[in-house]
C-alpha cells in the first residue's frame, strides 16, 4: 500500500507530464489528498515549458480510478456532519474545472472501471481514451447520491436522452457507448495503450493516435435509442418508470426494475439536475449547481444509509428514506438547489470575473 507521498506518482518524460493515480487496493478512489497532490502537479508542469501534454492514468491494472472516497464522506458525515466533505468537494471540483481549462493538452487513459470522481478528472480532458476493457459510469443514485464532478453537464449533453438512462441508472457504458455519450474521444485497444502512452513523451498527440488507436467495437446503446428516447423524455420519474415498463421492451423493463432499486429522493434530484443543467451556458455554472446538490444531499439520510449499505455492511439492502418515489416532495427536491450564500463555490462568478479583465485589457 503506497503512503500518502506515493498516492499520486508524478514524474515528466520527454515533452509529457504524467500523473498515476496510486491506490489501487482501493481502485485509486481520490481523496482529498490526491485533489491536491493533482492540482500542484498541474500549477507546476503549466509554468514547465517542456512539458506539453499532461497524461493522467491509473496504477494497478484494473481501472483508472473507481471514484471518490465514499467512506471517508460516509465516516466524516458520521462523525463531523460533513464538514470535511465539503472542503474536499469544494478542491476537487475546482479540479475537475481546472481540468477542463487547463492551456496544454490534457490526455486521460479510461482503461478499465473510471466511476464517479474518476470521470471528472479524465472526461474533461482534451484527449479521452477508451479500451474494450473500459466502464464508464456515473452510479451516485445507488448510494443515494447525485451525480457530480460535472457529470451532469456531460450526460445533460449526451445525444437524445442516453445521459438521463446512464445518470438515473448508473449503468456502465463500454467504449463505444462512451463515444456515443461524449464521455470519450477515441478508442485504444488495451494491447496498444503503454505503447501509445510511451510515444506521448516524444510525438504528438495527433501523430500518437494517428498509429495507435482503431476503429471501436460496437456498443449497445445505439440499439436502444428509440425506447430510451420516448422513456426518458418523461417529466417525472415516476412516469420514465411507468413508460419503461410499459415498452414492451425487456431491456427497458430490466431498467425500471434498477431505477425502483435506486433511492427514491436522489432519481428525482438528478433528474431536475440534468434538465437544469441543460438550461445552463457553462461546466462552471453547472459545478456550482452540483455543489449545492452534494452540500444539500449531506442533510440528508439516503447518502450515509447507501454507503453503509454497499461499503460498511455490504448487505446491498439500503433503507431509502422515503422509500417509494411517490413520498419524495416537491420541496425536497428544491432544498437541494437553495443557494448556499457565502458557502457557494462560485465558479461562474470568478469565470465571469476572469472573462470581464481580459475584455478591458
Amino acid at each position: 500500500m503506497p503512503d500518502r507521498d506515493d498516492c499520486v506518482l508524478l514524474h515528466t518524460d520527454g515533452r509529457a507530464g504524467r500523473l498515476t493515480l496510486n491506490r489501487p487496493h482501493a481502485l485509486n478512489a481520490l481523496d482529498h489528498t490526491m485533489v491536491r497532490r493533482i492540482a500542484a502537479a498541474l500549477d507546476d508542469w503549466e509554468r514547465d515549458p517542456a512539458v506539453t501534454t499532461v497524461v493522467i492514468g491509473g496504477a494497478g491494472g484494473r481501472g483508472l480510478c473507481a471514484g471518490g472516497d465514499i467512506r471517508a464522506i460516509h465516516d466524516d458525515v458520521r462523525a463531523g456532519g460533513g464538514a470535511a466533505s465539503r472542503a474536499f468537494w469544494r478542491d476537487e471540483y475546482r479540479l475537475n474545472v481546472r481540468i477542463a481549462r487547463y492551456p496544454k493538452t490534457c490526455v486521460a487513459l479510461m482503461d478499465g472501471i473510471v466511476m464517479g470522481g474518476g470521470v471528472g478528472v479524465s472526461a474533461h480532458g482534451d484527449v479521452r481514451i477508451v479500451t474494450e476493457r473500459s466502464r464508464v459510469a456515473m452510479p451516485e443514485t445507488g448510494i443515494g447520491f447525485v451525480p457530480d464532478v460535472g457529470g451532469t453537464f456531460l450526460l445533460s449533453r449526451a445525444p437524445g436522452e442516453l445521459g438521463t438512462h446512464l445518470a438515473l441508472t448508473g449503468d456502465p457504458a463500454g467504449a463505444a457507448d462512451a463515444l456515443l455519450c461524449g464521455l470519450a474521444d477515441h478508442f485504444v485497444p488495451a494491447a496498444r495503450l503503454p505503447e501509445f502512452a510511451t510515444a506521448l513523451s516524444g510525438a504528438d498527440v495527433t501523430e500518437a493516435l494517428r498509429r495507435h488507436a482503431a476503429p471501436v467495437p460496437d456498443g449497445e446503446l445505439a440499439g436502444h435509442r428509440s425506447w430510451i428516447d420516448a422513456c426518458y423524455a418523461a417529466d417525472s420519474v415516476e412516469e420514465i418508470v411507468a413508460r419503461l415498463e410499459d415498452s414492451g421492451e425487456q431491456a427497458a423493463k430490466q431498467a425500471a426494475g434498477t431505477l425502483l432499486s435506486r433511492s427514491p429522493t436522489a432519481l428525482k434530484v438528478t433528474l431536475a439536475a440534468l434538465r437544469r443543467a441543460r438550461t445552463l451556458g457553462s461546466l462552471e455554472e453547472v459545478m456550482d449547481q452540483e455543489y449545492r446538490v452534494s452540500c444539500a444531499a449531506l442533510g440528508g439520510p439516503d447518502l450515509v444509509e447507501g454507503v453503509r449499505a454497499r461499503i460498511i455492511d455490504k448487505d446491498r439492502n439500503p433503507r431509502w428514506s422515503p422509500a417509494l418515489l411517490r413520498e419524495v416532495s416537491d420541496a425536497e427536491v428544491a432544498r437541494h438547489f437553495l443557494p448556499l450564500g457565502n458557502e457557494e463555490l462560485g465558479l461562474a462568478a470568478g469565470r465571469t470575473s476572469t472573462s470581464s479583465q481580459q475584455t478591458i485589457g
